[in-house]
């Protein structure tokens, strides 16, 4: 098992509490897969736009490092999916659905089948609920519209993403977009 580079725990005692990161992320998948299925009105897209936004900022800020650290190389699979993030960050700045959508499965192919159970192989469990932990914290700071020019790795992204994230939040409120499956 390798080592995610995480900061220590406090010492509270007892067990780490929460859910692997996988459980969270494949959450995350099914949610935008949902979104993706049927008609997609423009609320729906919107909605879309933003759950996918949070997710793949997530996943650059601790998904991607971890990979680098713990997986054998490691660097060429983050790099890789780096690239892929863009291409869906643009996809979405550009309005382009269709190329969207059939991105958006690939991407969900690509983590449940190659990346999830690498990680799951190499990184210890309580480093992968500590993780999650991460993710879902850097998830609601994240921001809810696509982004392709800001920084995808760290430390730049865990100080722009939720920077970035803040102006997006107030542009919502102001323009009363739904950004949650459940503001549909």
């Amino acid at each position: 098992m390798a080592d995610v580079n995480l900061p220590p725990l406090p010492p509270v005692g007892g067990t780490i509490s929460g859910r692997s990161v996988v459980d969270v992320l494949n959450e995350q998948h099914r949610q935008i897969l949902d979104l993706t299925s049927g008609d997609v009105s423009d609320s729906t897209h919107s909605v879309l736009i933003a759950t996918l936004s949070r997710h793949l900022s997530a996943e650059e800020q601790y998904l991607y490092p971890a990979i680098r650290e713990a997986v054998p190389d490691g660097d060429r699979i983050a790099d890789r999916e780096l690239a892929e993030d863009h291409t869906l960050l643009t996809l979405m700045k550009e309005g382009r659905r269709d190329e969207l959508i059939a991105a958006i499965h690939r991407h969900v192919e690509a983590d449940t089948t190659e990346l999830f159970p690498l990680l799951e192989q190499m990184v210890p469990a309580d480093d992968m609920i500590r993780l999650g932990n991460r993710v879902e914290t850097a998830e609601e700071a994240a921001p809810t519209r696509p982004h392709p020019g800001t920084p995808a790795t760290p430390p730049w992204n865990k100080v722009i993403d939720p920077l970035v994230g803040a102006i997006d939040k107030l542009r919502d409120v102001a323009t009363a977009r739904p950004t949650y499956p459940r503001d549909l």
